[in-house]
């Protein structure tokens, strides 16, 4: 009987340090970012983000509204007094991505292919995600920010920032594709081999999308 009861308590305490893994893995959200994936690959990237557009095409958008991986690895430096959460990543990843599709979305006409057959589609997908992250990851109001993704904030979101600079369209989506699948790599590691957060292996001369 003591037996029994021991091997059920070792069970019971197995499922329970399994059970934040099992959470973390969040297949819905998963499911929706690998939609968002596949309608950002490089074919679609191409026809709708360049040739759809006039050569050397570029327009407006603020210095930190192109987020590269290289803004990550610098972000990510070590700071013992702010440490930086992974979720300060994914969500400034998540609202910049958003905010570089409707800086396309105002400067093309209301019939231009693009917007009716692929960017108005992608940033209902965008949608879809922002819900579903933020009902998995709740809002932490009382948290402080560290001061580097705090600034960004500030910046990002002031009236009278005025710091500009010109970007093809398709870079927009280049670095948010990229971004992706580095701040979200637990949903891709099983199908792309590449790890994007390795920012030194793009210059082994491996290609990437």
């Amino acid at each position: 009987m003591v037996q029994s009861e021991c091997r059920l308590l070792r069970g019971l305490l197995g499922f329970i340090c399994l059970l934040p893994v099992c959470m973390s893995t969040a297949p819905d959200l998963c499911k929706s970012l690998k939609t968002v994936r596949d309608n950002l690959n490089l074919s679609l990237r191409r026809r709708f983000m360049k040739m759809n557009f006039p050569i050397n095409y570029t327009i407006q958008v603020h210095y930190e509204e192109v987020f590269r991986l290289r803004d990550i690895r610098r972000l990510n430096m070590s700071n013992e007094e702010e440490p930086m959460q992974h979720r300060d990543l994914q969500d400034l990843w998540l609202w910049v991505s958003q905010q570089g599709i409707k800086r396309v979305l105002r400067v093309l006409p209301e019939r231009h292919p693009t917007r009716s057959k692929y960017l108005s589609k992608l940033e209902k997908l965008f949608n879809k995600f922002e819900e579903l992250y933020y009902n998995q990851n709740p809002k932490d109001e009382e948290r402080v920010l560290p001061e580097r993704i705090h600034n960004i904030w500030d910046r990002l979101t002031g009236r009278d920032y005025k710091r500009w600079k010109s970007v093809a369209p398709k870079s927009i989506l280049d670095n948010c594709y990229r971004t992706m699948l580095c701040l979200f790599k637990e949903c891709f590691s099983k199908e792309d081999d590449y790890d994007y957060c390795e920012v030194l292996n793009r210059r082994k001369g491996k290609k990437t999308t």
